[in-house]
């Protein structure tokens, strides 16, 4: 798919808002005489002007309240295997999150997290291969998501807006839940040490998180500073893929808090 960048499309609506025919402005920008009709609406309905329509549909943050908990949770799972699609055929985005089939719990909690976060519209769960895709299509979708954008997660900048970091910082376990249930584990290790010249075994539990993205990495760990949660930084060959929670008392709060998928 090809992406138009911002400036291409304020200009283009600049000269559709004067009056300009979509076919001349798609000339003018090489961009689609579709792409063109469909920035022209979406600007028309922001700004209530659509023919027979009175009122736009109320966006969750915008236009009501929005339910902070469970958009920490739902902004984790995101981040970690969620991706907003927009194309010709749809009239709206959709927001997809992929949850592993084994987990049926994060697969309603997920599909939970939707619901309130967006509670005007319809949940579909699509079977995939090893997965259920739990998606919603809402014209809001870029409002609550900025993030979204051209290219994987880890090859552009992934920052929160203020009023992200605000509902973050409310409710930072949900988030750090949401990230956990999406890229994250929990695991019991093992090693053995000679106890009166005897290997003895030991198993302890582990929590892991694994993401590409610096940036995101970045946003859990600074979750986990703010509930006190020790944690390491685990290397994979080179690359610092890996966030390790291995201290006992930081385990105990991750138990108590998140807990492994069910």
């Amino acid at each position: 798919m090809h992406f138009h960048g911002t400036d291409v499309r304020q200009r283009a609506l600049t000269l559709l808002r004067d009056g300009a025919k979509n076919a001349d402005v798609a000339r003018q920008f090489g961009v689609p005489r579709g792409t063109i009709s469909y920035w022209k609406h979406i600007d028309r309905a922001k700004r209530d002007e659509c023919p027979g329509r009175t009122q736009r549909p109320p966006c969750p943050r915008c236009d009501g309240e929005l339910n902070g908990s469970a958009y920490a949770y739902l902004l984790g799972l995101y981040l970690g295997d969620g991706h907003i699609i927009q194309n010709r055929a749809m009239r709206s985005p959709s927001l997809s999150i992929a949850c592993a089939e084994a987990h049926p719990g994060l697969v309603d909690e997920c599909e939970r997290a939707m619901r309130d976060v967006f509670p005007k519209n319809s949940v579909c769960r699509v079977p995939r291969k090893g997965c259920w895709e739990v998606k919603l299509y809402s014209m809001h979708m870029w409002c609550l998501f900025p993030q979204h954008g051209p290219g994987r997660k880890h090859e552009r900048t992934i920052a929160l807006e203020p009023w992200q970091q605000e509902i973050v910082d409310a409710h930072p376990w949900e988030f750090i839940r949401g990230l956990i249930h999406s890229d994250g584990c929990r695991i019991t290790n093992w090693t053995t040490r000679l106890v009166a010249g005897e290997p003895k075994r030991y198993e302890y539990p582990r929590y892991f998180f694994t993401n590409k993205s610096d940036d995101i990495r970045k946003l859990f760990t600074n979750a986990l500073d703010k509930v006190g949660v020790e944690w390491t930084t685990l290397a994979r060959g080179s690359d610092p893929f890996n966030i390790s929670i291995a201290r006992k008392a930081s385990v105990a709060l991750m138990d108590t808090h998140v807990g492994p998928k069910y």
